[in-house]
């Protein structure tokens, strides 16, 4: 037996506190996790304090650790901690897990120690100590509730000087001792951690080499895939510096990180310290809000419906995780607007007692800040033209068909990209000069307008009637031919996959399924039967192809009894941009996968309100804090509301999750993922078969993806997908072969 380099950290300052002080000095504070645990109680409290306390008063379980989030305030005393079950991430809260039960070594005669050895020095496994066979015990956890009597672990209630012992499950021994270590030596042997390994701020420009976890585990390689698949690679992160299997935070957590080698536990962080010098001085910061507005350093102070705001360093009138102190650099100053747990948006506490937290209406960048403007203005001389798509193209025209200023290739503001110089060295990205370097149309540009990803440029083709073929056009046989030119993702830059309207702000909370906004979800279908009535739901990824579950199949086979309906908001209206669509064929996925392609008859018309979704990635994986929306129309039950189309924000959660005994107990296969919370519930929440799971990637949806069984999404670890990335190979193959 052994203590981690984490637990020796806290145990040296645990062992040198001789007297009471605070109630969270028993606790070990891991900021941005979530804790899985079946035994659990919710309450509400104000602070960490006050949570602490219905941990110490639990009589329900014995309570191991609590939960507490900063912005609901809301309180989870928990019965299991972190070395009994699995975490994951959980941006707005705080687990506090008590000491005395994650230390694996005793203190004198060990009369406090609640570790879980539950084995004798001989090996002989523990009885439990509630049971009474084969021994009759006269420690039992009725007659002694505060000696720590749970399971089978070692204890010592009687005070014994040789220390923790049990009741043994062999009949002819009745008790015997526990080899459990002295907490003084494992301080005295704890490996130090390098000179110079530290971090500043939280650790995104850590470059050290510590690869263990903070409870010691070993580190996953970043470039291998097993025991755990991520999309962590050197090509997606080429500046995150993703050596070997050294803690790194290339996505903004609270600190340094890694993959584990334990197939057992997926991630954890690193126990780097900071370092003892001052981070360094970043300069004013954003004026205007760019992208999540993580950077923004304005003096905004009052919320979108006009509060003001509460001072960070103030706990009064509400009180709060966000000390200055502890995130030094996060930018919260005063009461300024600020977005330090990367949120939709800059936000803050209010100074208002009946509204704790709100949304800043923060100014979106004009495209003037320094570097943008610096940018390389050329007006196109008009004898400029392009040949074929125009990838041989090498003029100095920087301007959009609707006179916008390009963007430079190498830079990432306003809009951040792939089409970088390193990346396609033989497309002549310099500068911002209109190019094609995936194989458009014609020649484009991403744009310096924050509301404009990418345009094409003001060129006009030549007046050549040979019309050279440009380098490197793919053949007429490969997918770009169906519409799935690639630029963010497996997008049909035809047909503009995966955009919409910008979002209307939603009528219910974030976490509740409520009536979709008309348009907001172009791809998603209605298939019938023959009687007109909804049967399933479907996505369209191309004009002329449906994507779907193949359990949709089940009442009949044949194509001619089915057809769907597109670009609809209620099921039962005939509204003025609904088209329906026969179906020319039908191909299940020959696995088994519970996806199925339907070919429509014609190709349907791209408006508005019907468009495809974007493919993903086959490498996608979607990571911790992505954008995913579930969509799905409500059962009928006899309203009219109930038919219209519905959404709702739903996190997508690791298969060792959804497997849990407490959930889906290992019933979700390889190819499948499982999506909402283990906490809490959703509002009105009712998946349907056949229907998409979207994810945000920049300006597009890209779907990752089918719902597949488990639709009651109220219940924790539902629904269950059918996982597309998986899946995109055979996609592609099928739509280019039929």
């Amino acid at each position: 037996m052994g203590i981690s380099k984490a637990a020796a950290a806290f145990l040296f300052l645990f062992l040198l506190s001789s007297v009471k002080g605070d109630i969270l000095d028993d606790y070990l504070r891991t900021d941005g996790v979530w804790l899985l645990s079946r035994n659990k109680q919710f309450y509400k409290t104000n602070n960490e304090k006050e949570c602490a306390e219905k941990c110490e008063a639990e009589r329900n379980f014995i309570c191991r650790a609590f939960l507490f989030t900063r912005k609901k305030l809301e309180c989870l005393t928990l019965a299991e901690n972190a070395k009994m079950t699995v975490t994951f991430s959980g941006t707005d809260a705080v687990l506090y897990e008590k000491k005395i039960y994650l230390l694996q070594c005793k203190r004198g005669i060990g009369k406090d120690y609640r570790g879980m050895e539950a084995k004798t020095r001989r090996g002989i496994p523990c009885q439990k100590w509630a049971e009474k066979t084969p021994h009759h015990p006269n420690f039992t956890p009725e007659k002694h509730p505060n000696a720590g009597l749970d399971e089978n672990y070692c204890r010592n209630p009687d005070g014994d000087e040789s220390g923790p012992w049990c009741y043994t499950t062999d009949p002819a021994t009745r008790f015997d001792y526990c080899n459990i270590p002295d907490c003084e030596d494992q301080v005295t042997h704890t490996a130090e951690v390098p000179t110079g390994d530290c971090m500043q701020c939280n650790g995104e420009d850590y470059h050290g080499e510590v690869s263990r976890t903070e409870s010691g585990h070993e580190c996953q390689r970043w470039d291998a895939q097993e025991p755990h698949m991520h999309g962590f690679t050197l090509k997606h992160f080429p500046k995150k510096d993703l050596k070997m299997n050294y803690c790194r935070n290339p996505d903004g957590e609270l600190r340094p990180w890694c993959f584990t080698t334990s197939p057992a536990k997926r991630w954890e962080y690193c126990n780097i310290p900071r370092c003892t010098t001052h981070p360094p001085v970043s300069g004013l910061g954003s004026q205007c809000l760019s992208g999540k507005g993580e950077g923004y350093r304005g003096r905004i102070a009052i919320t979108e419906s006009g509060n003001a705001c509460q001072h960070w360093n103030t706990q009064f009138p509400h009180k709060h995780g966000w000390i200055p102190d502890r995130y030094p650099c996060k930018g919260l100053e005063e009461n300024y607007c600020r977005n330090p747990d990367g949120e939709k948006r800059p936000w803050c506490y209010t100074i208002n007692s009946r509204v704790r937290w709100e949304y800043c209406a923060i100014p979106h960048c004009d495209g003037t800040e320094q570097g943008i403007a610096d940018a390389p203005v050329q007006v196109p001389p008009s004898e400029e033209c392009y040949r074929g798509k125009g990838q041989s193209y090498r003029g100095t025209t920087s301007i959009t068909a609707s006179g916008k200023i390009c963007q430079a290739w190498n830079s990432m503001f306003p809009h951040r990209h792939e089409k970088t110089p390193d990346r396609f060295p033989n497309a002549d990205l310099r500068h911002n000069y209109c190019r094609n370097p995936d194989g458009d149309n014609s020649p484009w540009c991403f744009t310096t307008d924050p509301n404009m990803t990418w345009e094409y440029c003001s060129l006009k083709k030549c007046d050549d009637p040979t019309q050279e073929p440009p380098p490197n056009d793919p053949p007429a046989t490969t997918a770009q031919s169906i519409g799935l030119t690639t630029r963010t993702t497996s997008a049909s830059s035809e047909h503009d996959c995966g955009k919409v309207p910008m979002q209307h702000e939603r009528a219910c909370g974030q976490y509740n399924m409520c009536d979709a906004s008309p348009g907001s979800w172009p791809w998603h279908v209605s298939l019938r039967m023959s009687t007109n009535v909804h049967h399933c739901a479907g996505t369209l990824i191309h004009p002329q192809w449906v994507l779907t579950a193949a359990q949709c199949w089940q009442k009949s086979t044949e194509p001619s009894s089915y057809r769907v309906f597109l670009g609809i908001q209620n099921l039962n209206a005939a509204e003025p941009s609904l088209q329906i669509q026969s179906v020319q064929k039908v191909l299940k996925e020959p696995s088994g996968a519970d996806i199925a392609l339907l070919k429509l008859r014609s190709p349907v018309t791209i408006t508005d309100h019907v468009k495809p979704v974007c493919l993903p990635e086959t490498s996608l994986m979607v990571e911790r804090n992505t954008e995913c929306f579930l969509t799905a129309w409500g059962k009928t039950r006899g309203t009219d509301t109930d038919n219209r189309l519905k959404d709702v924000e739903l996190p997508v959660l690791e298969n060792r999750i959804c497997n849990h005994p407490a959930f889906l107990n290992g019933s979700v296969k390889n190819h499948e993922f499982c999506g909402g919370f283990t906490f809490g519930s959703i509002g009105n929440c009712e998946a349907e078969v056949g229907g998409p799971l979207v994810c945000q990637d920049k300006d597009r949806f890209v779907q990752y993806g089918v719902t597949s069984w488990g639709l009651n999404c109220t219940q924790p670890s539902k629904p269950v997908f059918v996982r597309i990335p998986s899946f995109v190979s055979w996609i592609k193959n099928v739509m280019v072969a039929h």
